[in-house]
């Protein structure tokens, strides 16, 4: 049956707080994407029930609603109608959920932005690469030809250039000029500076530099065993201000933060510049002084603290026979919760960059064991599972978390039920143990799962790793996840009987105390003007169907509903007393007139609290309206 786009919509708004409570909506391929100002007005439970909505997760500030492709459009432009939110593009929708971001999160998702457009051109490298050199080592006669000389090249472009790659993207998010970026990125490994990759070695200072030996040609030395040399430096102010004449080939936190402040610097420039000489005077002015403050403090003191972090990164993974590596594997599925997992870009960028051309990824066998095993805990469920909405969302989000995608999994399956996303941890944290002793690398990154066989050193290990880490999530999905544990935390609706006739029962459509009709503080209610009554003092505020049947009539304000049974009992349901000049305030539909409906299912939901404030009695009303239709009309109080 084909979904209904209208009544999906309107549930899903129906869920969302009212209008005032978001902020802006887009949608993706298969999301719908929002930002909501206060997620706790959010009816999460109801939301997830909602039918075509196939499972939701936060991140990054967004309320992403999985709902599929070629079905979100649709919904999406009658959600546009039913709320009245103006629409927004994916970028306006970022932005919005940014804003709302602690300052913390803002940085970490700025390196995710820098890093993610760059990822096609790092693992095209990394592939090339990987390929290259397994070609050399079978054949070794073509490590000598000239068609090993350009491939090997080309693989290694990005990570050669890879701060000029870096410096463009990091323009672009900070919102600076990308040309003037490139050149800061250029800049850092310009050709009158000492490679990086050979700083430490006297023989290539002394030829870079053409330093004679003991007054020899440093090209005629043979021997460099005693030679000490110290990178030359170009005196700017005396000894006061100096530059070290190094590059910074394989560092990333550097020119991530120097382009940053060089977009801080022609902002300001573009803000007080006149107009007439700003084309000439705001370039110069930002290139220069961003130069001189990148060589000169940004680049000697952020490319040793970023050789702390790489180092405390290699000695992590390896510390303990691989207990760093355990710990970190289990960690990481709650980082991909928090949106943080990008920050480990910046660590497989800086390992890669520090050996390019070999596998120094020793993170991705981390990441990759992490990601498989949440795999293996989705597919259990999606297997085990009886319930088929679960069923048609676990199956096609584990073959997703398999290829490296694990955001439908986690969110739409693992994180709600718990147990499995506990259970894929678990098998992460073996899995990612097991690929430091068994040392597995990658020579690019951005790639985990299945495909990671297309970077990794050793794909037999791998395999292994992969076998591990998804299959402990299995079986501990499998053995220990038991179906009633999906049910929702809230206990289930109330069993009492409030009203009963020979066709059949009505049960108390909210939880609470059952009074006799009498009691009810309303005269009209109280006389049973409507039809056999009884009233109930509500602990909870939620109206569950009383019966199987369907909605006949929805109030506008929503403090009111009519159902009917599918043996023709007719019943209203009436919160409050008075509520009716609420005009609506405190009280949502979650249902739609002419619904069809289960015993349980959720009607509407109200404010105890409003209702009090506004000073009424918040008894809810069950009166039999059609109690002509029966010879035997009881009452669970009479």
């Amino acid at each position: 049956m084909a979904l209904d786009y209208r009544k999906c919509a309107e549930e899903i708004f129906a869920t969302l707080g009212g209008k005032d409570n978001i902020i802006s909506a887009a949608h993706c391929a298969t999301r719908l994407r929002l930002v909501i100002a206060d997620n706790s007005k959010v009816d999460i439970p109801t939301l997830e029930n909602v039918e075509g909505v196939q499972g939701l997760f936060d991140s990054n500030g967004q309320l992403q609603i999985i709902i599929g492709t070629g079905t979100v459009n649709k919904v999406y432009d009658e959600f546009i109608a039913v709320s009245g939110v103006t629409a927004a593009t994916k970028e306006e929708v970022k932005a919005a959920a940014a804003a709302k971001m602690p300052l913390w999160k803002q940085l970490i998702k700025a390196l995710g932005d820098v890093f993610v457009p760059i990822l096609p051109a790092i693992v095209a490298s990394g592939l090339m690469m990987g390929l290259v050199e397994a070609l050399g080592k079978a054949v070794p006669t073509f490590a000598s030809t000239g068609w090993y000389g350009f491939l090997d090249t080309v693989a290694n472009t990005a990570f050669a250039y890879l701060p000029v790659l870096i410096a463009i993207s990091a323009a672009r998010v900070f919102n600076g000029n990308i040309f003037l970026g490139a050149v800061i990125g250029l800049l850092m490994i310009h050709g009158n500076f000492l490679n990086a990759w050979n700083a430490g070695s006297p023989e290539a200072i002394a030829k870079f530099f053409n330093i004679p030996i003991n007054g020899v040609s440093p090209y005629l030395v043979t021997d460099w065993s005693n030679v000490v040399l110290d990178i030359p430096k170009w005196s700017l102010v005396g000894s006061l201000i100096a530059i070290t004449r190094v590059g910074y080939q394989g560092h990333v936190i550097p020119v991530i933060i120097s382009v940053w402040l060089m977009c801080q610097i022609e902002k300001y420039l573009h803000k007080h510049v006149p107009e007439v000489i700003d084309l000439f005077v705001t370039p110069l002015t930002t290139v220069l002084l961003t130069g001189l403050l990148t060589l000169v403090i940004i680049g000697p003191i952020f490319s040793t603290a970023e050789t702390i972090v790489l180092n405390f990164a290699k000695w992590l993974i390896t510390v303990g026979y691989g207990i760093g590596a355990l710990a970190m594997g289990a960690i990481y599925p709650t980082t991909v919760v928090m949106g943080l997992h990008h920050m480990y870009n910046i660590i497989e960028a800086g390992l890669l960059s520090a050996a390019p051309g070999t596998a120094a990824n020793i993170w991705m066998p981390i990441a990759s064991a992490a990601n498989f095993a949440q795999f293996g805990a989705c597919l259990a469920v999606g297997l085990k599972t009886r319930n088929a909405k679960t069923k048609a969302i676990a199956i096609p989000s584990s073959l997703s978390a398999a290829l490296g995608i694990t955001e439908p999994a986690i969110f739409g399956v693992n994180l709600r039920l718990m147990k499995p996303f506990i259970f894929g941890m678990v098998g992460g944290a073996i899995g990612a143990m097991l690929g430091s002793w068994l040392g597995i690398g990658a020579t690019s990154y951005g790639v985990t799962g299945i495909p990671g066989f297309l970077i990794v050193n050793k794909p037999l290990q791998y395999v292994i790793l992969l076998a591990v880490s998804g299959g402990i999530a299995f079986v501990l999905t499998y053995m220990f996840w038991h179906e009633d544990e999906e049910k929702k935390a809230e206990a289930a609706a109330p069993q009492e009987i409030a009203l009963s006739t020979e066709a059949g029962d009505v049960k108390a459509p909210v939880k609470g105390k059952i009074i006799a009709a009498k009691d009810i503080p309303d005269e009209a209610f109280a006389g049973e003007m409507m039809g056999p009554s009884v009233g109930i003092e509500p602990t909870e505020g939620v109206v569950y169907a009383p019966f199987d049947g369907e909605v006949l009539m929805l109030f506008p304000t929503a403090h009111a509903v009519g159902v009917k049974s599918d043996s023709g009992m007719e019943v209203l349901i009436h919160v409050g007393v008075d509520t009716v000049n609420m005009n609506g305030e405190g009280f949502k539909a979650l249902v739609a007139q002419g619904d069809k409906i289960k015993a349980g299912d959720k009607l509407l939901t109200f404010d105890r609290k409003k209702i009090k404030a506004a000073g009424h009695p918040d008894t809810v009303i069950v009166a039999l309206t059609n109690a002509f239709n029966y010879e035997n009309v009881k009452r669970a109080v009479e």
